[in-house]
């Protein structure tokens, strides 16, 4: 899967909790050249940043990468992503898309690597991860959504849900999803054309939107979550955890 693969990085300069979030500074570079130089460690395939502007697009092409300025006022990154992929790839060379946010400057290569493993069956659609929950706190958090699917095996669920509430009930283990998604091209053609689900509107979750639709989502199950920046404590949080990196 990975010799036709693309991954795109949205990001957009609006940020209530932590202005300008993306040129943030970060360990000695902006927070979205952080994300990345962890997408190009990855070595899946190019890497893209779809920019709500021309300061972001700046900052990625300075560090030596692409990127391309999409609309501001388009409604979500799966709409950036699209509209990047269809300026930067009008031959259709690349068959998938791994939309990877533009706030995890801390997420493991290997983490965005195995995203593209369950595409190996063809007949998933979209595939996306998640870790198995550890502290007891976060199984109630509605901050953190939880996947619920059907074991395949030990590192792989077939998504039937995925839900803020602490599912599912009883004993066992709980997960907490990933937002990084890797879709075929085609489905990612499909789900920007539907209109927002019942379901995604209730949880605001727009993965429920796929699969109110019918599409099959996997998720690979991998070892660790890596920390969304959306406050000045959590851009300190990601020093610290960069410049540990750095030290092993």
């Amino acid at each position: 899967m990975s010799e036709n693969a693309l991954v795109v990085i949205p990001a957009r300069l609006a940020s209530t909790r932590l202005p300008n979030k993306p040129l943030a500074e970060l360990c000695g570079a902006p927070m979205i050249v952080q994300v990345w130089r962890r997408a190009v460690e990855a070595g899946i395939g190019p890497v893209l940043v779809a920019a709500d502007g021309p300061e972001i697009a700046s900052a990625i092409r300075a560090a030596g990468g692409e990127a391309v300025v999409t609309d501001p006022d388009l409604p979500s990154g799966s709409d950036r992503i699209f509209a990047a992929l269809q300026s930067h790839d009008p031959e259709r060379r690349h068959g998938v898309v791994v939309n990877l946010q533009g706030d995890l400057p801390t997420i493991d290569p290997a983490s965005v690597r195995a995203s593209l493993a369950p595409l190996a069956d063809p007949a998933v659609d979209i595939a996306t991860l998640a870790a198995r929950i550890s502290r007891p706190e976060e199984r109630t958090d509605s901050n953190v959504v939880k996947a619920v699917g059907a074991p395949l095996s030990p590192t792989r669920l077939r998504a039937l849900y995925f839900t803020r509430a602490t599912a599912p009930w009883g004993e066992g283990d709980l997960f907490h999803h990933i937002g990084l998604y890797a879709y075929r091209r085609a489905a990612l053609e499909r789900f920007v054309a539907l209109p927002p689900s019942a379901l995604e509107k209730r949880e605001k979750l727009e993965q429920l939107r796929a699969l109110e639709a019918g599409m099959r989502i996997d998720v690979e199950i991998v070892e660790t979550v890596p920390l969304g920046v959306d406050t000045p404590h959590d851009l300190e949080r990601a020093r610290d955890i960069l410049e540990r990196n750095s030290r092993k």
